[in-house]
């Protein structure tokens, strides 16, 4: 039987969706794991090493859970009980399954749930998305990091800036760069105030950067 912990806490004390083991019925529907009598393992990997695992079988409607849980290195508790799933119709054809959530007075219809003591959902656990713990000059990078992805730079702000990819209008182009420049910018401003740095030093520091990437 596998073991799960409950949650990760990150260092600003706020508990996140990322901190925690999602278990998505997407994913479980698309490998075919919801046909009443089916028994599986579900495990979570952190660079390539197993941190928690859990038993499931499937009956009509629903599926029972088998676990082992420990709270702040307790001793380890076994848990089985029951999450409800329900069905409804897509537009084109065929069913979507859903998690009701099983925490005492919810119930609320869910695509994810998320493993602490019992699975339920990020209301009950109080859990924010992970990019809410953003500060703006890391949503800013992000951002950047993905106009770059569709442009086929590399990745990273640091990194030198490439030319417009073949087959994109140069309108197209000349307007992604200039939303890449802004986000570029007040991520480096960031920075910056992190560290203390004035701009001038800033600059300095993105070009080191930028021949380094050479």
């Amino acid at each position: 039987m596998g073991g799960m912990g409950s949650g990760r806490r990150n260092q600003g004390g706020m508990i996140t969706t990322g901190d925690m083991h999602p278990l998505d019925i997407r994913k479980l529907h698309r490998d075919g794991l919801l046909t009443p009598g089916r028994a599986f393992g579900w495990h979570w990997t952190v660079n390539g090493r197993e941190v928690a695992s859990i038993q499931a079988r499937t009956e009509v409607d629903r599926v029972i859970l088998y676990y082992q849980n420990r709270t702040r290195g307790g001793e380890w508790q076994p848990m089985e009980y029951p999450v409800t799933l329900e069905w409804t119709a897509c537009h084109l054809g065929g069913q979507r399954a859903w998690f009701l959530c099983p925490a005492r007075g919810c119930g609320r219809r869910m695509a994810v749930l998320y493993g602490g003591s019992i699975f339920a959902c990020r209301h009950c656990h109080q859990l924010a998305y992970a990019c809410q713990r953003e500060t703006d000059d890391n949503r800013a990078m992000r951002r950047a990091d993905t106009i770059r992805r569709r442009l086929g730079w590399g990745a990273g702000i640091a990194n030198p800036e490439g030319g417009k990819p073949k087959g994109m209008h140069w309108r197209t182009f000349e307007r992604l760069k200039a939303e890449h420049d802004a986000f570029a910018n007040t991520s480096w401003a960031g920075v910056a105030e992190r560290l203390g740095l004035t701009k001038r030093r800033l600059g300095d520091l993105g070009r080191d950067l930028c021949d380094l990437g050479r």
